[in-house]
């Protein structure tokens, strides 16, 4: 049987948690397991706030366990580390994205696919860790991690604009490199210009990419194409405009999570390209088949990267000098963060200054 350090050896821990589905968060004391030989224990510095935080704290999936601390996109610096831990020492900076556990012996553990190990255990609210305990995030004071999935911080990449890289950058970046997306001259569609969307637009126009931001908001386009860079911008109720680019596009990344008709965005594509879906809608889509059939398309879905891929994707971040735009605030301002979130009123993802914001009650 395992032995459960955190029943033995606890250290004591501070966040911020929702107890209901409600999902307001609170002062929440807790605790961590001891520092294991191959753990890292680190002082978060900086989470950012995904959509996902909304959808776990609402219990819209159906799987929430209460209290739940989120936070999957940690940034900090190591105070501590086990006696076989090889990668890390204190005082380096560091990211823990969406994974802290996978097996490590199935196929895509082998291949470097974490995220897709059945087995994974996700940083917050999923499959209790090897110790039986509930798994916390990232809106807390400290975090314990197995070294294997920290990853080292890039000394060029900012810590309050790279956090959410740990989540909405490699959520991007994996599809346009397993996908062939990452080449010049290839025409990909985003749609939605959200938390993920600007990332994408970013990392495509790093790859080389030409580029159409598709939305439903004409207000987005400005900074769709001036502040981002993006090539072109498609309002997708604009029937004519979007019948003159049908056919164009070698790939889209579709990155909405709300419930949205994909039948007009499939006319965008060329023949044997490729449709994305990155975003996690509550409800399910409705897939028409014939416009798959006749052009020989394919929808795809993709979540996160393996921790060799997100640590590639934040060497290439900052080689490239990209960056979340983000809105920094305190911890006591994470209920209105998230209340804003709910009605996309952010531009263009909140990041939680939990180092110097974060005071024990």
């Amino acid at each position: 049987m395992a032995k459960s350090y955190e029943k033995e050896h606890p250290v004591k821990a501070f966040g911020w948690a929702a107890r209901d589905t409600s999902g307001v968060l609170s002062p929440f004391h807790f605790s961590r397991r001891a520092t294991g030989e191959k753990d890292l224990r680190f002082k978060v510095l900086y989470t950012g706030i995904c959509h996902s935080d909304l959808h776990h704290l609402k219990n819209d999936w159906g799987s929430s366990k209460y209290p739940l601390v989120p936070g999957h996109e940690i940034v900090g610096v190591v105070t501590e580390v086990g006696s076989k831990v090889q990668k890390f020492k204190v005082g380096d900076k560091v990211g823990v994205g969406c994974l802290i556990g996978s097996c490590r012996t199935c196929e895509d553990c082998a291949d470097d696919l974490e995220n897709y190990c059945p087995k994974k255990i996700i940083t917050y609210d999923g499959p209790r860790y090897y110790d039986g305990t509930l798994t916390f995030g990232g809106y807390s004071d400290h975090m314990v991690v197995d070294e294997h999935f920290a990853i080292h911080w890039p000394e060029k990449l900012p810590l309050d604009g790279g956090a959410p890289l740990l989540c909405a950058g490699i959520t991007t970046y994996s599809p346009l490199k397993h996908f062939g997306l990452d080449k010049p001259g290839v025409h990909i569609g985003v749609v939605g210009l959200g938390g993920l969307g600007h990332v994408a637009v970013k990392f495509a126009k790093a790859f080389g990419a030409k580029v159409t931001v598709i939305s439903t908001s004409p207000s987005k386009k400005e900074e769709a194409l001036k502040e981002f860079g993006a090539d072109s911008f498609l309002v997708s109720r604009d029937a004519e405009a979007m019948q003159a680019a049908a056919g164009t596009l070698h790939g889209i990344l579709d990155t909405v999570s709300a419930v949205h008709p994909i039948l007009p965005l499939l006319s965008l594509l060329k023949n044997h390209a490729k449709y994305i879906l990155l975003g996690a809608p509550g409800k399910p889509l409705e897939l028409p088949v014939f416009p798959l059939l006749l052009g020989r398309k394919i929808v795809a879905g993709s979540a996160i990267g393996g921790i060799k891929e997100t640590e590639e994707m934040l060497n290439f971040a900052a080689e490239h000098g990209i960056t979340a735009d983000v809105e920094v605030i305190p911890i006591d301002y994470v209920n209105t963060a998230i209340e804003r979130l709910a009605k996309n009123d952010v531009r263009y993802r909140f990041v939680i200054d939990v180092g110097n914001t974060l005071k024990a009650a």
